[in-house]
């Protein structure tokens, strides 16, 4: 199971993408920040919510440097058919993973066994392969864009950043801490 700190696996997997049947092998995106939103179902209630959202983010995170990438269980070809048929899913431009075998899913821990399908699952993963941020969510509970986007500025902030941590709620611009200072007391 990928964890926090380890680089993920290879793998081929197929997706739909700019109105194409396409393969996706994540280690091809070294040298890139990666950002895999795991979600139940295709034609759905909730998941329609998330991935609009982040398709409205989408030129945000193109700029910090990453590509994000939808995952379900579905087939590539049930991810056309959503595409083809909802207004909503028409406008999300990153790629959609099938993972019909449920063996990517699984890879992250977010696969449930007795449903086929897995759970909301976000990760952020560096441009060397290697996990550094891990949300999951029970099927009822939507995510939140806004706050991925956050946490992949935090997370690019951090490797480029000169020893400094984000604080809670941290976004670009706003000051950082350092490691090591006497903060007992200032909290």
């Amino acid at each position: 199971m990928a964890r926090i700190g380890e680089k993920i696996g290879g793998g081929s997997y197929q997706s739909f993408h700019r109105e194409q049947i396409t393969n996706v092998d994540f280690s091809t995106y070294r040298g890139k920040w990666i950002v895999l939103m795991f979600y139940p179902g295709d034609f759905t209630f909730i998941c329609p919510t998330e991935l609009s959202e982040v398709a409205a983010l989408y030129p945000e995170f193109q700029k910090a440097g990453a590509e994000v990438f939808g995952i379900s269980t579905d087939s590539v070809f049930v991810h056309k058919a959503w595409h083809d048929t909802s207004p909503t899913i028409k406008n999300v431009s990153f790629p959609l993973v099938a993972d019909p075998t449920g063996k990517l899913s699984r890879e992250f821990g977010t696969y449930l066994e007795q449903d086929g399908v897995t759970l909301r699952g976000s990760f952020i993963i560096d441009p060397d392969g290697v996990v550094k941020t891990c949300e999951i969510h029970d099927n009822s509970i939507g995510r939140s864009g806004q706050e991925l986007l956050r946490k992949l500025q935090a997370a690019i902030h951090v490797r480029e950043g000169k020893g400094e941590v984000c604080p809670a709620n941290w976004k670009p611009g706003q000051k950082t801490l350092k490691p090591g200072l006497d903060l007992v007391g200032k909290l």
